[in-house]
């Protein structure tokens, strides 16, 4: 059922994005979980959001919450050391809160790449990662070029090109470079559409704008509800029937550098909700130089705004440009939030006593 203002048409009520993570906080803190992940996993669901990935910010913090009830996902501690070089390393993150180890494998790479070019840190085990663009601004902002990988090796929704049975996960990569102006944030998957917006349009009893599945007979559809048949349906890699060989390279290529270079993915037991991980940061002043750099990134931005546009109510924009100044936004107005967030966290803030945040308009 539509939320009253979503049946009337009005605006969702917006909040503080403070007061969001101060409730994300409280609400995790209340769990146990250990005070430095819970600020990471708060800030980073929160960025989401700010960004428009309503889907991948505080919307996943009522399944979280349950992970850790469960013991799921856990609750203190820092990732175990598989092996390291001076510029490479793989972490075993032994369920730990996925924002938080994503925060520090940055923190872990940028120094070297400043001092060495590149630096790389492969994770195995890692709770969920949450948006993968909610990591990019702040690092890319200094200069630097960042490369997100993610799959998670024991869910299975996207089917190769040609097949009717799930393989993959979405798959999905982020990659943040500098320009003069506003940083390119992009964040994609390997696959058409998530399983996060095909979990919400089933919820809502909506279909997708086009036909982003396949049923189980292989045959496309525009309804979310053929994932939960059984036998089920499959989401279409990127590129969908005509051309997901394209998606589906992509999502190989996203195993390799995730599960290959972690040493662990879909060929071992899967231990439940999760991602394996790959971090890359580059520091395009050990190339030809940040200066050189962009001479070629801003070129290429304004080549693209440049461009004619096919409708001329919509210009051309660069991956990032809308997050950034709907984030701008609603740092300034309060963050909108998806009218079925806060009823799916309302019964964890009666269970620990949290009080909801106050819209602010």
């Amino acid at each position: 059922m539509a939320a009253p203002s979503e049946a009337a048409g009005a605006p969702p009520p917006r909040h503080d994005a403070d007061a969001l993570v101060a409730f994300a906080l409280a609400l995790l803190r209340a769990s146990g979980l250990e005070e430095a992940l819970a600020t990471d996993v708060a800030e980073v669901l929160v960025e989401g959001d700010l960004l428009g990935h309503d889907t991948h910010g505080l919307a996943l913090l009522a399944g979280y919450l349950g992970e850790l009830d469960r013991g799921a996902m856990a609750k203190s501690g820092a990732p175990d050391v598989i092996a390291e070089r001076t510029v490479a390393a793989t972490w075993d993150g032994r369920r730990l809160p996925g924002p938080a180890l994503v925060r520090r494998a940055i923190e872990w790479a940028a120094p070297r790449a400043r001092e060495h070019g590149c630096a790389t840190v492969a994770i195995r085990r890692s709770h969920h990662i949450a948006c993968l663009a909610a990591y990019l601004e702040a690092t890319v902002r200094s200069g630097l070029m960042v490369e997100i990988y993610s799959s998670d090796p024991a869910v299975a929704s996207v089917a190769p090109f040609g097949g009717t049975q799930a393989v993959f996960t979405p798959n999905p990569m982020a990659v943040g470079f500098p320009t003069s102006g506003d940083p390119v944030l992009i964040d994609i998957s390997a696959s058409i559409t998530t399983n996060g917006m095909s979990n919400r349009l089933k919820a809502a009893g909506r279909r997708g704008a086009h036909a982003w599945w396949l049923d189980a007979l292989g045959q496309p559809s525009d309804d979310p509800a053929v994932l939960f048949t059984q036998p089920p349906g499959t989401i279409l890699p990127l590129g969908g029937v005509d051309a997901g060989h394209k998606g589906y390279g992509l999502a190989l290529s996203i195993e390799a550098m995730t599960g290959g270079l972690a040493g662990y993915g879909r060929a071992d037991v899967p231990e439940g909700w999760g991602a394996t991980v790959c971090v890359r940061v580059s520091d395009p002043e050990a190339f030809a130089g940040l200066g050189a750099f962009m001479l070629q990134t801003d070129w290429i931005a304004q080549a693209c705004h440049g461009s004619v546009p096919r409708d001329a109510a919509q210009p051309v924009r660069l991956p990032g440009e809308r997050a950034l100044a709907r984030k701008r936004e609603q740092h300034a107005r309060g963050v909108s939030l998806h009218p079925s967030i806060l009823p799916a966290l309302a019964p964890w803030a009666k269970r620990f006593g949290v009080t909801a945040p106050v819209a602010v308009g």
